[in-house]
């Protein structure tokens, strides 16, 4: 049976993965940032040791994208020297390592979705410091080890853009929600579901990198419009500029993922963004359904 620890436990991804986990026959180890730190290498390698860890699967990072412009070395430490730490140690002792990245590594000037080919350009320091990491573990060309980038995560826990729009969608008439970044969610439990299904049969020489999110395409006012729909709100949606919506950070205006390398190599249906929405709005006990 598997030795499992899944750093950034309490995050959107790592809540979906604790809740999965008894479903799975393996044994797992979930760690925040105060019960281990993941930028201490020794008492990263002491906790591997003590538990006997030979998988580890890292959800932990910091992705408040606008305070990152101003807290670059916190930022940095997180989503880069962690993760350094981490494949250092999965090189050392033999253990497979899945890393969780982002979109944001791409500076959204595609015409088409992005392969994990594609060159990265990240335009502010969230995905910068996400590139970092990511390069720091392919450094390491770990064995049985992938990266997996994803984008517009949400979940059941946590803070997201779906819980935002619900809270806001009952409390204001209308609202304003950028059209002009385009790319897909991904929902957390989805992913999770994956990563646990997909664990037995990574195998591969070296590092691999891998696109996820769900189906489909569309924009961010599209998205806060089915919320809406969906859970039955009268709150308006107006389409806005992403320059009437001035951030510190910039996002990429067009960052779909193509997902043909993860769907062939594990034989993967992955689910439409609408059916998954329907699934989290149910959980958060928010879903209206449609009179009949």
């Amino acid at each position: 049976m598997p030795n499992i620890l899944v750093t950034g436990s309490n995050g959107q991804v790592g809540s979906e993965i604790k809740e999965l986990s008894p479903s799975y026959p393996y044994r797992f180890y979930f760690t925040n940032r105060t019960e281990l730190d993941i930028t201490d290498s020794n008492k990263v390698r002491k906790f591997i040791i003590q538990n006997n860890i030979d998988t580890i699967i890292n959800c932990a990072a910091y992705t408040a994208v606008d305070k990152a412009q101003s807290e670059q070395e916190l930022s940095d430490k997180i989503n880069q020297q962690a993760v350094k730490n981490l494949a250092m140690l999965s090189n050392e002792f033999g253990i497979k390592l899945i890393h969780i990245s982002t979109d944001y590594v791409f500076d959204g000037t595609n015409f088409k979705p992005y392969t994990e080919e594609d060159a990265t350009n990240p335009q502010a320091v969230y995905g910068k410091t996400k590139l970092d990491g990511e390069e720091a573990m392919i450094e390491y060309k770990l064995k049985n080890s992938i990266i997996i980038r994803t984008s517009w995560v949400y979940s059941y826990y946590g803070a997201s853009f779906v819980k935002t729009m619900l809270r806001l969608g009952k409390e204001k008439e209308q609202l304003g929600v950028i059209f002009d970044q385009v790319g897909t969610p991904t929902y957390a439990k989805d992913l999770a579901k994956t990563i646990l299904d997909i664990l037995p049969k990574i195998n591969n020489e070296k590092t691999e990198i891998y696109n996820y999110s769900n189906e489909g395409v569309l924009s961010w006012y599209d998205f806060a419009k089915e919320i809406m729909r969906m859970a039955k709100l009268d709150c308006k949606i107006n389409p806005i500029e992403t320059k009437e919506y001035p951030t510190p950070a910039k996002r990429p205006h067009y960052s779909l993922l193509n997902k043909v390398k993860i769907k062939k190599e594990f034989n993967l249906e992955i689910p439409y963004w609408k059916d998954s929405l329907d699934d989290c709005l149910r959980r958060l006990g928010e879903r209206k359904n449609e009179a009949k």
